[in-house]
């Protein structure tokens, strides 16, 4: 027979090991539509939010196509995150199938938009209109989104607003950190290198907000390989700016950017992170890891 102390660890053995069943049930279901804001969403929700997100890890949200699979999610979601600015060209219709009755939340409310830098950009997408939806690339942008998010999630769950408020203000200080390296290391670097190509426009708000200027290659989309024209364009570029270095993105075809490099003698600077996460053993596995990946390339490739 067990003692008296003995019955109450057995007790409270099991109740420890039943809690985190029991709040998975008590969680409020979100979808986000891509990983970056499914980062944002996890920071501000914590323990009393289960996300789920569509595109995924290394995915490209431009090519994206909803499955049925997707519309059972959005209809059994309480709340949808989404960017907003044109991003989710499929999200009408998605949302359209799933017949689902949340509320649809646009992360970039609030922030003002840029204008896409050319008629180019994003050829592929899906009604992106002249907005670039890209802002995240901003800090002070994502700290909009997250203060977003929280409003959000209090109007959804009002018994959680203390754990929500609490969690945005960590989150929002971390970015306050952030914010500052970012300016910190682009002061080091001369403005006269300050100059790199990648592989398509995603990068307007960085180039806007920390003085580093972006430039992609006309008619390249992120589904097609890019013509003799394009490669050609995009030399001229190199040659005419002086650009420091070339860019590959994690969501991108390399081969575009690899070719360009061998025929200019530019350098690689390696691999910046656009649109969306990497896995979990990749080296940005969250927001603040994107940035601060991004980052690190380019002042290694721009200050040497």
């Amino acid at each position: 027979m067990l003692t008296r102390r003995e019955a109450l660890a057995a007790t409270a053995l099991a109740a420890l090991f039943a809690a985190p069943s029991a709040r998975a049930q008590d969680r409020l279901n979100v979808i986000a539509s891509f990983s970056i804001l499914g980062d944002f969403v996890k920071n501000v929700g914590g323990d009393r939010v289960e996300v789920a997100t569509l595109v995924g890890p290394n995915g490209n949200a431009h090519v994206y196509a909803p499955s049925p699979g997707d519309a059972k999610k959005v209809a059994d979601a309480k709340l949808v995150f989404v960017n907003g600015l044109g991003f989710e060209g499929w999200l009408e219709r998605l949302v359209k199938a799933s017949g689902t009755k949340a509320p649809i939340v646009v992360a970039t409310k609030g922030i003002k938009p840029l204008e896409r830098a050319g008629e180019h950009d994003h050829d592929h997408d899906h009604d992106h209109g002249r907005a670039d939806p890209h802002a995240w690339q901003s800090v002070a942008n994502a700290k909009i989104y997250v203060a977003n998010i929280r409003d959000a999630l209090i109007a959804a769950d009002p018994a959680g607003k203390d754990a929500y408020s609490a969690n945005a203000a960590a989150y929002l200080a971390k970015l306050d950190a952030l914010e500052r390296d970012v300016r910190e290391v682009i002061a080091k670097i001369p403005a006269d290198r300050r100059r790199v190509i990648t592989s398509h426009s995603a990068f307007g708000y960085f180039q806007d907000a920390y003085g580093v200027n972006f430039t992609a290659p006309q008619g390249v989309s992120t589904e097609a390989e890019a013509s003799a024209k394009d490669v050609a364009a995009i030399i001229a570029q190199i040659r005419k700016q002086k650009v420091a270095a070339v860019f590959l993105e994690n969501v991108t075809d390399p081969r575009l950017v690899e070719q360009v490099a061998r025929e200019t003698g530019a350098k690689v600077g390696g691999t910046l992170y656009s649109d969306a996460l990497t896995g979990d053993k990749g080296d940005a596995t969250t927001y603040i890891d994107l940035i601060r990946h991004n980052l690190r390339q380019l002042a290694s490739a721009l200050v040497s």
